[in-house]
């Protein structure tokens, strides 16, 4: 009877060990530079979704192809703080505020902090979610789309 509320857990072999908690399999990940990353990936009592365990086993993988996607929307997002700085609309950051004129100098000011693999909107996403320094209130999501980036959400809840 005890056994029944003991989590679920599987075993894949390029992902490890993930265990069913709060609605999704979990475990972590390994992606370029940042190691032991959150993952979630959706599924079932029984098992994660198999699409979802495949494109979860992509991302390491996919992500360089993806570098160019992030870093270019992520600079976008920046871009209006950075503005806003300069026209005295906010009030000066100090030392620790970036100047970032190329989309490829995000990546040190750039926290990968989970990955979570599901449907949204009705379509299968693989959703990075990042923490930037320049922006302490929001969790970026850059979300992928059968293999595609589909957009950068400036508020994002992990999983």
């Amino acid at each position: 009877m005890f056994g029944l509320f003991r989590p679920s857990k599987v075993i894949d072999p390029t992902l490890g060990e993930l265990v069913r908690s709060r609605g999704y399999w979990r475990g972590t990940v390994s992606i370029g530079p940042y190691s032991n990353v959150t993952l979630a990936v959706a599924g079932g009592r029984a098992a994660p979704e198999s699409a979802a365990l495949a494109a979860a086993r992509e991302v390491p993988t996919q992500f360089s192809a993806w570098r160019a996607d992030i870093a270019l929307a992520v600079h976008e997002h920046y871009k209006p703080y950075a503005e806003a700085i300069a026209a005295g609309e906010l009030p000066s950051p100090g030392a620790w505020f970036p100047i970032l004129a190329l989309p490829s100098e995000v990546w040190p000011h750039l926290f990968l902090t989970f990955v979570c693999v599901g449907p949204l909107s009705g379509s299968l996403t693989v959703e990075l979610g990042m923490n930037v320094e320049w922006d302490e209130e929001h969790i970026l999501g850059a979300r992928f789309q059968a293999g595609k980036f589909a957009e950068l959400c400036g508020s994002t809840v992990p999983p």
